[in-house]
Protein backbone atom coordinates (compact mmCIF):
# COMPACT_ATOMS: atom_id res chain seq x y z
CA UNK A 1 0.00 0.00 0.00
CA UNK A 2 1.14 3.49 -0.76
CA UNK A 3 -0.30 6.89 -0.01
CA UNK A 4 0.08 9.78 -2.44
CA UNK A 5 -0.81 13.43 -2.08
CA UNK A 6 -2.23 14.92 -5.26
CA UNK A 7 -0.51 18.29 -5.68
CA UNK A 8 -2.88 20.06 -8.10
CA UNK A 9 -6.42 19.27 -6.99
CA UNK A 10 -8.11 21.51 -9.55
CA UNK A 11 -6.27 19.94 -12.50
CA UNK A 12 -6.85 16.47 -11.08
CA UNK A 13 -10.59 17.12 -10.87
CA UNK A 14 -10.59 18.32 -14.47
CA UNK A 15 -8.90 15.07 -15.55
CA UNK A 16 -11.06 12.96 -13.25
CA UNK A 17 -14.45 14.36 -14.25
CA UNK A 18 -13.97 15.64 -17.81
CA UNK A 19 -11.81 12.95 -19.42
CA UNK A 20 -12.00 9.18 -19.76
CA UNK A 21 -8.77 8.67 -17.77
CA UNK A 22 -10.46 6.75 -14.92
CA UNK A 23 -13.32 5.30 -16.97
CA UNK A 24 -11.96 1.75 -17.09
CA UNK A 25 -11.89 1.46 -13.29
CA UNK A 26 -14.87 -0.09 -11.53
CA UNK A 27 -16.59 2.05 -8.89
CA UNK A 28 -16.96 0.03 -5.70
CA UNK A 29 -18.39 2.91 -3.69
CA UNK A 30 -18.32 6.64 -3.43
CA UNK A 31 -19.51 9.55 -1.34
CA UNK A 32 -19.71 13.21 -2.31
CA UNK A 33 -20.47 15.82 0.33
CA UNK A 34 -21.84 19.18 -0.80
CA UNK A 35 -24.93 20.62 0.91
CA UNK A 36 -25.70 16.98 1.67
CA UNK A 37 -23.91 13.66 1.19
CA UNK A 38 -24.56 11.57 -1.89
CA UNK A 39 -23.72 7.91 -1.40
CA UNK A 40 -22.85 5.81 -4.43
CA UNK A 41 -23.17 2.04 -4.27
CA UNK A 42 -21.23 0.68 -7.22
CA UNK A 43 -22.82 -2.77 -7.30
CA UNK A 44 -23.76 -3.38 -10.94
CA UNK A 45 -27.42 -4.00 -11.73
CA UNK A 46 -27.18 -5.72 -15.10
CA UNK A 47 -30.93 -6.37 -15.20
CA UNK A 48 -31.49 -2.61 -15.53
CA UNK A 49 -30.11 -2.86 -19.08
CA UNK A 50 -31.25 -5.01 -21.95
CA UNK A 51 -28.64 -7.03 -23.88
CA UNK A 52 -28.95 -4.56 -26.78
CA UNK A 53 -27.86 -1.60 -24.61
CA UNK A 54 -24.26 -0.49 -25.05
CA UNK A 55 -23.36 -0.74 -21.32
CA UNK A 56 -24.79 -4.26 -20.94
CA UNK A 57 -21.55 -6.17 -21.65
CA UNK A 58 -19.72 -3.97 -19.14
CA UNK A 59 -22.18 -4.38 -16.28
CA UNK A 60 -23.08 -8.02 -16.89
CA UNK A 61 -19.49 -9.26 -16.51
CA UNK A 62 -18.37 -7.42 -13.38
CA UNK A 63 -19.70 -7.03 -9.83
CA UNK A 64 -19.24 -3.24 -9.95
CA UNK A 65 -20.18 -0.59 -12.47
CA UNK A 66 -17.53 1.04 -14.67
CA UNK A 67 -16.79 4.63 -13.67
CA UNK A 68 -17.55 5.66 -17.27
CA UNK A 69 -21.26 5.18 -16.52
CA UNK A 70 -21.14 7.13 -13.24
CA UNK A 71 -18.76 9.94 -14.15
CA UNK A 72 -21.46 12.21 -15.70
CA UNK A 73 -23.54 11.92 -12.52
CA UNK A 74 -20.53 12.74 -10.35
CA UNK A 75 -19.71 15.69 -12.58
CA UNK A 76 -23.25 17.08 -12.25
CA UNK A 77 -23.08 16.79 -8.44
CA UNK A 78 -19.62 18.38 -8.14
CA UNK A 79 -19.75 21.10 -10.80
CA UNK A 80 -20.50 24.62 -9.71
CA UNK A 81 -18.93 27.50 -7.89
CA UNK A 82 -18.50 25.69 -4.59
CA UNK A 83 -16.01 22.91 -4.07
CA UNK A 84 -17.41 19.83 -2.33
CA UNK A 85 -16.62 19.64 1.38
CA UNK A 86 -15.38 16.11 0.88
CA UNK A 87 -15.53 13.09 -1.35
CA UNK A 88 -14.32 9.51 -1.36
CA UNK A 89 -14.14 7.03 -4.22
CA UNK A 90 -13.07 3.41 -4.03
CA UNK A 91 -12.07 1.96 -7.40
CA UNK A 92 -11.16 -1.58 -8.36
CA UNK A 93 -9.45 -2.91 -11.46
CA UNK A 94 -11.74 -4.86 -13.78
CA UNK A 95 -11.17 -8.62 -13.92
CA UNK A 96 -9.52 -8.33 -17.33
CA UNK A 97 -7.21 -5.49 -16.25
CA UNK A 98 -6.36 -7.35 -13.06
CA UNK A 99 -5.37 -10.45 -15.07
CA UNK A 100 -3.22 -8.34 -17.39
CA UNK A 101 -1.61 -6.56 -14.45
CA UNK A 102 -0.73 -9.78 -12.62
CA UNK A 103 0.64 -11.30 -15.84
CA UNK A 104 2.69 -8.20 -16.70
CA UNK A 105 4.71 -8.29 -13.50
CA UNK A 106 5.48 -12.02 -13.63
CA UNK A 107 4.00 -12.47 -10.18
CA UNK A 108 3.89 -15.74 -8.24
CA UNK A 109 0.19 -15.02 -7.73
CA UNK A 110 -2.52 -16.19 -10.07
CA UNK A 111 -5.51 -13.94 -10.83
CA UNK A 112 -7.65 -16.31 -8.71
CA UNK A 113 -5.46 -15.48 -5.67
CA UNK A 114 -6.48 -11.80 -5.86
CA UNK A 115 -9.82 -10.47 -4.60
CA UNK A 116 -9.13 -7.00 -5.95
CA UNK A 117 -6.61 -4.31 -6.74
CA UNK A 118 -7.81 -0.96 -5.43
CA UNK A 119 -7.32 2.76 -5.89
CA UNK A 120 -8.87 4.99 -3.23
CA UNK A 121 -9.35 8.74 -3.61
CA UNK A 122 -10.19 10.89 -0.61
CA UNK A 123 -10.71 14.66 -0.57
CA UNK A 124 -11.07 16.37 2.76
CA UNK A 125 -9.88 19.63 4.28
CA UNK A 126 -8.86 20.79 0.78
CA UNK A 127 -6.37 17.91 0.43
CA UNK A 128 -6.65 15.03 -2.01
CA UNK A 129 -4.96 11.75 -1.22
CA UNK A 130 -4.77 8.50 -3.10
CA UNK A 131 -4.08 5.15 -1.48
CA UNK A 132 -3.57 1.82 -3.17
CA UNK A 133 -4.25 -1.68 -1.97
CA UNK A 134 -4.47 -5.32 -2.92
CA UNK A 135 -6.89 -7.78 -1.38
CA UNK A 136 -6.05 -11.49 -1.49
CA UNK A 137 -8.14 -14.66 -1.36
CA UNK A 138 -5.52 -16.18 0.96
CA UNK A 139 -2.84 -15.07 3.41
CA UNK A 140 0.57 -14.22 2.01
CA UNK A 141 3.69 -12.55 3.33
CA UNK A 142 4.74 -11.82 -0.28
CA UNK A 143 4.25 -8.09 -0.90
CA UNK A 144 5.70 -8.05 -4.44
CA UNK A 145 2.30 -7.63 -6.08
CA UNK A 146 1.44 -4.73 -3.77
CA UNK A 147 4.72 -2.98 -4.54
CA UNK A 148 4.24 -3.53 -8.27
CA UNK A 149 0.66 -2.14 -8.06
CA UNK A 150 1.95 0.91 -6.16
CA UNK A 151 4.52 1.51 -8.90
CA UNK A 152 1.92 1.04 -11.65
CA UNK A 153 -0.36 3.67 -10.09
CA UNK A 154 2.54 6.13 -9.97
CA UNK A 155 3.32 5.40 -13.63
CA UNK A 156 -0.38 5.88 -14.47
CA UNK A 157 -0.40 9.28 -12.74
CA UNK A 158 2.81 10.39 -14.46
CA UNK A 159 1.46 9.27 -17.85
CA UNK A 160 -1.66 11.40 -17.31
CA UNK A 161 0.35 14.35 -15.98
CA UNK A 162 -1.09 14.13 -12.46
CA UNK A 163 1.52 15.58 -10.08
CA UNK A 164 1.83 13.82 -6.72
CA UNK A 165 4.19 13.26 -3.85
CA UNK A 166 4.53 10.12 -1.77
CA UNK A 167 3.27 10.23 1.80
CA UNK A 168 4.45 6.74 2.72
Amino acid sequence: MTALSILDVKEFMNIFLRTDTFDSFLLVEGAITTCMTYLLDGHAKADFFSPEDEPYPLVSQEPYIPFSLVRPVCFSIIKGRRTPSAFKFVFQLSSENQKRTVASINSNFSPEDISGMYLNLKYQEQKLTCTTGVSYQMFSMDKSLEHAWDDMVKIFFRKHKIPFESLS
